[in-house]
């Protein structure tokens, strides 16, 4: 059993600009309007399988599917037959970053395993919890957890790469202090060392370590800019303890060491 099984049951009611619920339903489950709806439809499948049915034609959900459905389109929507459809959803109203997406009837993306799943996940949980709850700057709360999701998705369709790749950028986002094990983020996305290395190199023009320190040297430029950390601190802060390699690596980017860089703030 995962951490989605047998999930609460609740919707709010359709009272100001968004709302929403989370549902586990069976095959049965099918939702049609003729006409289309005056608002959006945003739902993130958690697991199992559905499917949206619009004039375009027909398109199927799974785990970690965001599907967003233009108002307005005539629709049926509902679980796959033979399986159940355990999903989040969120109605709302046209928001100006929906420019960024795609002009689709339902626009369906899936969504690598991962942090990037985490993400959206508690986005969506934050807005249902908020929009329930109804306490100060509720809309406003909603609003930002909505614009974090479609701004996510935007990002994913300008930029298109491999899952695992995703997937080994979003780890080393998440753990840029720690040493770097190459064979370990392999496992984890089922690829051999030498073949996540080259895929990686292949679809971002830079070598992991080289990612990883370019992070690392930026993070702590902006410490030595905005927080008052020397630049031994600094160095510390971001995962280097070697201060002299650090301080290699920063004047090759900036072209100035860090004290100096430093002494300018």
């Amino acid at each position: 059993m995962n951490q989605f099984d047998r999930p609460e049951q609740y919707g709010s009611k359709p009272v100001g600009s968004i709302f929403g619920g989370h549902f586990n339903e069976n095959d049965h489950y099918q939702m049609t309007r003729a006409t289309g709806m005056d608002d959006w439809l945003l739902a993130y499948t958690l697991d199992g399988e559905g499917y949206f049915r619009t004039p375009a034609g027909e398109k199927q959900v799974g785990e970690g599917t965001l599907s967003l459905l233009r108002a307005g389109v005539p629709h049926t929507y509902g679980t796959v037959a033979g399986h159940s459809w355990n999903f989040m959803w969120v109605h709302c109203h046209r928001i100006p970053e929906f420019r960024y997406l795609p002009q689709e009837e339902v626009l369906v993306h899936s969504l690598p395993e991962g942090e990037l799943r985490d993400r959206v996940h508690q986005a969506f949980r934050s807005m249902l919890h908020d929009s329930r709850e109804r306490s100060s700057y509720w809309e406003q709360l909603c609003s930002n957890a909505l614009q974090e999701i479609i701004l996510l998705i935007a990002r994913r369709t300008d930029r298109v790469l491999d899952p695992r790749i995703e997937q080994t950028l979003q780890h080393l986002s998440s753990h840029m202090i720690e040493p770097l094990r190459i064979d370990e983020l392999a496992t984890a996305v089922n690829l051999s060392a030498s073949r996540l290395s080259h895929l990686f190199k292949e679809q971002t023009g830079t070598t992991m370590i080289e990612h990883l320190n370019r992070m690392r040297i930026e993070q702590a430029a902006l410490l030595l800019k905005h927080s008052g950390r020397n630049a031994t601190e600094a160095a510390l802060d971001v995962g280097f303890n070697n201060y002299n390699h650090f301080a290699e690596l920063f004047r090759r980017h900036y072209g100035v060491s860090p004290s100096k860089y430093e002494s300018h703030f």
